[in-house]
């Protein structure tokens, strides 16, 4: 064969590179959309009615965490492109029938049980509610459980438009579900009560499924002009399904491990009242950003390049990579988690700080986004460490140790809440202690499998970016003492302003500090952008 014929072949085995770039800016665009969500409903019906609300919304949007978007979608992209790839898109279209229907039946069959069981469901996730609202957390469940059948399919979907190297449309899919979650919610929260009381959360459920139907619908047209065109298939006995239901379970379990920590917490929050289960949701999702920015950023560009090393004979730079890693996410957060300590007042403010959002509200959840922030750097650190474990094919590792980490959140929880009294922040105290002890552990079970991560390289990068850290969080302090009538003004743009301010002055004290010590990641990135402008310059 010529290099001719063989150049259709190349192509679709090279990286999309500007595909990935869509892709980093439509999560960026759903992320922003789903903090612009929460700030709205927040502001409209304050913390306890937001309580109950987001006790409802747990247990479906835990299974489509569990099942939609992580485990079913990677298992089927995976099967689904080596169909396309050695059997031609008209079998590969056969096995896309047959799994749409299977998600159906299996996923209709769920809603349909959690819509019957949402009592006892509701009994284990806000057993510290009252008897009234418990009967409205049940009523919201059971209009939201359709909710997981609806994100099932669109993942599927996903994964069809992926495997056809279509990128566009799907990524941008959850931005049309937060759309449709916050015009839905809105309008149908006002019809049924222009005060946004209780009768309007009913409103948030029927706007939660809108958001999830536009998910679906949104991406149809384009599988359409792919070619897929559906028709029921029962034929179930099938090795491409059979691999994508193998492939499944030990995602399914890693990440159960996870989502049961966020059910144990949420329950727990149940018996502080309804706001505070508010108030751990609202500082865990600011904590996600950082992590989702620097952690999540840091574990994907690393995960191909020691999955290559790892298919090697020669392994001995995997472990230094991986510790190179580590560092490199070490020196992102380790100042986003001094940030999000002294400056969680502030920011609590500007974000959530709005109409019904009361200041006891705003403080109360700053005190758990300090908490939260003191696992920030292990959180990044698991980020990192887990995929790796897979790339060696020791993927029960990371569950086991998981499963380790729920033993200690639960027996924390209980102890930090009942016994020290610690309300809402103990929640959040649990779950770095946990976080911590996870890495810990990883570290060391991945020293040992690896040989080095070089461990002397990543203290003296966690000593020097201390320091560093160190002289942001004096700043951000000094900042909260002297700048406080401007930080809490009654202007928002005021404190936002005054709060861009500090945040931009603390980062620059913070990298100038890491060049004057010599910070390893703080040189690359220097090194990487003369070189780029010395490339444009010539």
């Amino acid at each position: 064969m010529s290099s001719a014929g063989n150049a259709p072949q190349a192509s679709r085995h090279k990286l999309n590179t500007k595909a990935s770039g869509i892709i980093a800016l439509a999560v960026m665009c759903s992320r922003l959309l789903g903090l612009v969500r929460e700030i709205l409903f927040n502001a409209l019906f304050g913390a306890e009615l937001m309580g109950i609300f987001k006790i409802a919304f747990r247990a479906p949007n835990l299974l489509r965490d569990l099942f939609a978007e992580g485990a079913l979608s990677t298992a089927f992209i995976t099967v689904f492109s080596k169909k396309i790839e050695s059997e031609g898109d008209g079998a590969a279209w056969a096995l896309a029938s047959k799994m749409f229907t299977l998600a159906t039946v299996f996923m209709s069959a769920v809603t349909l049980m959690g819509i019957i069981f949402a009592r006892p469901l509701i009994g284990i996730l806000a057993w510290g509610f009252n008897p009234k609202d418990v009967e409205a957390t049940v009523w919201l469940t059971q209009i939201m459980f359709p909710f997981i059948l609806m994100v099932s399919l669109a993942a599927l979907v996903m994964g069809m438009l992926n495997s056809k190297n279509i990128f566009g449309v799907p990524a941008m899919a959850s931005s049309f579900f937060n759309i449709g979650s916050i015009a839905g919610g809105v309008l149908f929260g006002w019809w049924l009560d222009p005060a946004f009381g209780g009768r309007a959360l009913t409103g948030l459920a029927i706007g939660t499924l809108i958001g999830g139907s536009l998910q679906l619908l949104v991406q149809m047209p384009s599988l359409a002009r792919a070619g897929f065109r559906f028709r029921l298939d029962f034929k179930w006995r099938d090795p491409g399904v059979r691999q994508i239901l193998v492939l499944m379970v030990p995602s399914v379990i890693a990440a159960s491990a996870v989502q049961v920590n966020v059910m144990v917490n949420s329950s727990f929050a149940s018996t502080l009242g309804k706001s505070a289960v508010t108030w751990i949701d609202s500082a865990f999702r600011l904590m996600q950003l950082p992590i989702g920015i620097f952690g999540v950023a840091v574990a994907t560009i690393t995960l191909p390049v020691v999955s290559r090393i790892a298919a090697n004979v020669d392994r001995s730079e995997f472990g230094p990579t991986l510790g190179r890693a580590l560092r490199l996410a070490a020196f992102l957060t380790l100042p986003s988690a001094a940030g999000l300590w002294f400056l969680a007042g502030p920011i609590m403010s500007v974000i959530y700080g709005h109409y019904r959002y009361t200041a006891r509200d705003t403080e109360q959840s700053a005190y758990v986004l300090q908490f939260y922030a003191l696992g920030l750097v292990a959180y990044s650190g698991i980020k990192v460490l887990s995929p790796a474990f897979y790339a060696i094919n020791h993927k029960w590792v990371p569950m086991l140790v998981s499963f380790s980490s729920i033993a200690l959140n639960i027996g924390m929880n209980w102890l930090l809440i009942f016994h020290a009294h610690f309300g809402p922040r103990g929640l959040a105290l649990s779950t770095a202690v946990a976080a911590s002890a996870n890495f810990l552990v990883l570290y060391v079970l991945m020293h040992r499998t690896a040989g080095t991560l070089k461990t002397k390289r990543l203290l003296s990068t966690l000593g020097r970016c201390g320091i560093a850290s160190a002289a942001l969080g004096v700043t951000c302090w000094a900042a909260t003492r002297w700048l406080d009538g401007w930080l809490f003004d009654a202007h928002f743009m005021v404190r936002l302003l005054s709060l861009l301010a500090v945040i931009g002055s603390a980062g620059a004290i913070y990298l100038g500090l890491c060049v004057a010590m010599r910070v390893e990641a703080t040189q690359d990135a220097l090194g990487a952008i003369l070189r780029r402008i010395r490339r444009r310059s010539a």
